[in-house]
């Protein structure tokens, strides 16, 4: 393995673009300053004072099975027999963002990326990419509940084959991984709950995204999700919710996606902040402070 190295955004005339690597390093766990070790602290301490009451029961019973804490930076070493005893995944350290048919071939086969490096003190509330603090803290431990365990497997094996359909379908499964395992909500007997790693990792939108009013929380639909353009630059306009884990494994697994695709052919995308007629509408958003465009 390649010595690690921190690869991040590049300016450009369009604005901050990623670097895409596949590099598989060793996690310098050593090598973390004290510095970094109180960045970890400071994002774990806050989000475990916020998400009670607001992120689903299964994030918290990983968390506490893979015993992580706010003392230090989890070693990789020592999350991954836990994991792979459980579920059979296991994290790999990577340098930044991997281009998409890399991170497929990774989920198809029960590894998944971690960026190796943390995010300066300056960056506590809000960095441009994933960091290690995005990928372990928020990611890492829903991979201990099997359905969740196999509906990420599924996804990657669906967007290796989704590759040879060409751009299209790429972008439609994105769109798929963006709603649910980054910004994912999930309605349980106590209300709605976070289950999306993008949501779990930051305070401001682990609170905006269960109590403002701006957005929409609608009911998951996949082919409507597949159709959803979003944001990447500031909080979400449209939150979409899952009944169950199970219900989000059978509704992309279970379907052959080629038809699917076929399905959407052509049909245009539906703006992030809009509401559809066939909507199962938990709220409908108000939209106020919604910047006027930037979907993607």
């Amino acid at each position: 393995m390649e010595q690690p190295r921190r690869v991040e955004s590049q300016l450009t005339d369009k604005g901050y673009v990623p670097v895409y690597t596949t590099t598989v390093v060793e996690q310098p766990w050593d090598d973390y300053t004290e510095a970094e070790h109180q960045t970890w602290a400071t994002l774990f301490e806050r989000q475990i004072a916020l998400l009670p009451g607001r992120a689903c029961d299964e994030f918290f019973d990983g968390l506490r099975q893979l015993g992580m804490n706010a003392h230090a930076i989890p070693r990789f070493a020592e999350l991954n027999p836990i994991l792979k005893e459980r579920t059979g995944w296991q994290l790999i350290a990577v340098e930044g963002l991997l281009p998409e048919v890399a991170f497929f071939e990774h989920l198809a086969n029960r590894r998944f990326p971690v960026t190796w490096w943390i995010r300066k003190p300056e960056q506590i509330d809000y960095i441009s990419e994933p960091d290690l603090f995005h990928d372990l803290f928020g990611h890492v431990p829903l991979l201990l509940l099997p359905v969740f365990a196999d509906y990420m497997q599924a996804y990657g094996e669906g967007g290796l084959k989704a590759a040879r359909y060409g751009d299209e379908p790429l972008t439609e499964l994105t769109r798929l991984y963006w709603y649910t395992v980054e910004f994912g909500l999930i309605n349980t007997p106590a209300g709605l709950r976070i289950y999306g790693s993008g949501i779990v990792s930051s305070k401001g939108e682990s609170l905006y995204s269960l109590e403002s009013a701006a957005p929409n929380r609608i009911g998951f639909d996949l082919k409507r999700v597949m159709r959803t353009r979003y944001r990447i630059d500031t909080f979400q306009k449209t939150y979409f919710v899952i009944d169950s884990f199970e219900q989000l494994f059978r509704s992309t697994v279970d379907p052959d996606f080629g038809p699917i695709y076929y399905d959407l052919k052509g049909a245009p995308a539906f703006p992030a902040g809009s509401v559809q007629p066939q909507d199962r509408v938990f709220q409908k958003g108000t939209g106020e402070g919604w910047p006027a465009d930037g979907d993607v």
